[in-house]
């Protein structure tokens, strides 16, 4: 009998291979951190002649968006074909689970007898099953496949990564006087060698991309193969990567289909040609299933742009971003290919928020000291400036680098209408969980996950928390009434956002309702007393503020609260600044670790830590301290 089944599954696979054999192969071409800064796209910095060959001989898409601007999430996007943000995958360098019904695509293709390789990255904010790729690794590669075995394989590029553009020395070979300097960047030599040595490094990736093409050739294969060159997000430069407008979230996107497979190629499919189409990361999965004859399922969030199930063009590209590392945002973004349009549901926080590792870039570096002194533009000064506009709309054609806020312009009112709805309908369509409060994500939905929570109105009314997440960051002074109301929800997400209410209106807000926030310090939720006591701390009196260190001195420690708590109380006590100076030493004594669903969240703590009360600052508290003792004059 165990005969039997071995020689059943060996025969399986052999007619899985046999079906597939007549099947394209398929080759993606990645590469990390940059936009359509590419001679293909016009771009006369741009030195890439290989993807460029590549256009000349396929297509490439012009209004390309990656889901956000960072690459766990938009690799979560690709992965799955859902929204970071309905999946429970948008804050960076999570983990959540789908249910086993939400197949990721390796998992269509090997079924339909496809030999999957990854080189090498992957970096899902959602788990994978045993055995998703044939191969991931360094070394994964089509050659490795069983004769005449169809192949999907993705060779990905680090060579235009972030970290890539400050690596110094550097002999720069792109001209830093030839670079076009946004609006947004303030004109200094290091911000033109910065964007030099992007372009190089650009170069680079594309330099990657010709040699995997020049190993399809010298194998004969060609002819056999269909190949797609992306970018995951837009450039690793700062107001670039991480920030969900366009410059953060539009990509390079190059197809090429052999004369052989040109039956599946895009209905707009030419030779040399440009498509206007906009295409999403989520389009990805299913666009891929398509091509291979399976029909995507309807679960699947994307619109198929190639192979016999592909679909009419969606209206509307969507982004988002979420937690950067320790640092919480909550933004949505939709474009119809011309306007733009941002939703700040976290005013109160700048689009420039301490990320360490983006402040290892020379340009924020000198971009944060000329703001300091007073001496960039106002073009410039919109990414550190608080608060930020609850809703932001540019207009692409006019103004490329998105400087100009149309926001209030009248107009502009049904664009802006337009787009809002957008954003608010495709909110409620896909069910987007990031409104909640990142560890009630994963509380709520403890013997299930966050994608089936999401669908559940019992344990997550979304327009309830939608509606007054909306009401709370409008920042509208006459919504405090209601807002008071709504902090005796039963829904705790819905209390959450209505004490944010409070915090984000400052110092007015917080002082007049000090009864109102000194009861939200008694709230079942933690989330709920975190926000109250960082509105206290930061604007109530001397008793109400001892009172709101308590509250966040109880809920700091990890391994008392849990990770998601922990960030929190330490994101507010550090927000809280020289106000919660009381608390520091007692900081720097905390155990970082506590419970936490995955060690992808391991970090964070541990960098909040070190942001309130790095090691090296206690001796020096210390001598000061000494030295005021001996020194009554001392101040």
């Amino acid at each position: 009998m165990l005969k039997f089944f071995a020689n059943f599954g060996v025969g399986l696979t052999t007619l899985n291979v046999a079906v597939a054999a007549e099947k394209p192969n398929i080759l993606w071409l990645t590469s990390e951190d940059h936009g359509p800064e590419m001679g293909c796209y016009g771009d006369a910095n741009a030195r890439t002649p290989n993807v460029d060959a590549l256009a000349a001989k396929g297509m490439l898409f012009t209004r390309v968006w990656s889901t956000a601007p960072v690459c766990a999430p938009a690799r979560t996007a690709i992965i799955s074909g859902l929204y970071p943000s309905s999946s429970g995958g948008l804050h960076m360098r999570s983990m959540v689970a789908l249910p086993a019904e939400l197949k990721l695509y390796p998992q269509f293709l090997r079924e339909a007898g496809y030999y999957c390789v990854n080189n090498s990255k992957e970096d899902y904010n959602v788990r994978k099953p045993a055995g998703l790729w044939d191969s991931s690794s360094g070394n994964a590669h089509w050659r490795n496949r069983t004769a005449g075995q169809p192949f999907f394989a993705i060779f990905n590029s680090t060579k235009s990564h972030e970290s890539q553009i400050r690596t110094r020395p550097h002999q720069p070979i792109a001209n830093p006087a030839k670079m076009r300097v946004p609006a947004y960047h303030p004109n200094t030599p290091e911000v033109r060698q910065d964007w030099a040595q992007y372009y190089d490094k650009v170069s680079e990736a594309d330099a990657d991309a010709g040699r995997r093409l020049q190993e399809l050739e010298d194998a004969g294969l060609a002819a056999d193969t269909i190949v797609f060159y992306y970018g995951d997000h837009g450039s690793g430069m700062p107001r670039s990567k991480r920030w969900p407008s366009d410059s953060g979230l539009s990509v390079p996107l190059v197809v090429y289909f052999p004369e052989k497979w040109k039956h599946l190629a895009p209905k707009e499919y030419q030779a040399g040609s440009k498509s206007d189409r906009l295409v999403s990361f989520v389009d990805l999965a299913p666009t891929l299933l398509s091509i291979v004859d399976i029909r995507p399922p309807e679960w699947m969030q994307g619109h198929a742009f190639a192979g016999p199930h592909q679909t009419e063009p969606p209206v509307f590209l969507f982004g988002e971003r979420g937690r950067m590392d320790e640092r919480m945002d909550l933004v949505r973004s939709v474009t119809d290919g011309r306007y733009v349009y941002l939703r700040n549901f976290f005013p109160h926080v700048s689009q420039a928020q301490r990320v360490a590792y983006q402040f290892e870039t020379p340009t924020t570096r000198v971009w944060r000291e000329l703001f300091d002194q007073g001496k960039t533009t106002e073009a410039q000064s919109i990414f550190w400036r608080v608060p930020k506009a609850p809703e932001e709309l540019y207009d692409l054609q006019t103004d490329p680098d998105e400087v100009r806020n149309l926001a209030n312009s009248p107009p502009h009112s049904a664009i802006l209408e337009k787009l809002r709805a957008a954003q608010r309908d495709h909110l409620f369509k896909i069910r987007d969980v990031g409104v909640l409060p990142e560890g009630e994500l994963h509380s709520r939905s403890q013997g299930s996950t966050p994608y089936e929570l999401a669908r559940d109105e019992a344990k997550y009314p979304l327009k309830r928390i939608v509606a007054t997440a909306e009401l709370a960051s409008n920042l509208q002074p006459d919504a405090l009434p209601e807002l008071r109301k709504l902090l005796t929800d039963p829904d705790s997400a819905v209390r959450y956002w209505a004490a944010l209410g409070f915090l984000m209106r400052g110092q007015s807000a917080a002082q007049q309702n000090e009864d109102t926030m000194r009861a939200a310090l008694k709230d079942a939720s933690p989330y709920v007393r975190i926000v109250a006591a960082e509105a206290l701390g930061l604007h109530g009196q001397e008793r109400d503020r001892a009172s709101a260190l308590t509250v966040l001195r109880e809920l700091a420690p990890p391994e008392k609260n849990g990770v998601f708590v922990s960030m929190s109380a330490l994101a507010a006590i550090e927000a809280l600044g020289e106000k919660a100076a009381s608390l520091h030493e007692f900081i720097r004594g905390l155990n970082p670790n506590g419970p936490s669903p995955d060690a992808r969240f391991d970090s964070y703590v541990p960098r909040l830590i070190q942001n309130i009360a790095p090691p090296d600052a206690a001796p020096a508290r210390k001598a000061k301290g000494k030295a005021a003792k001996q020194s009554p004059q001392t101040p």
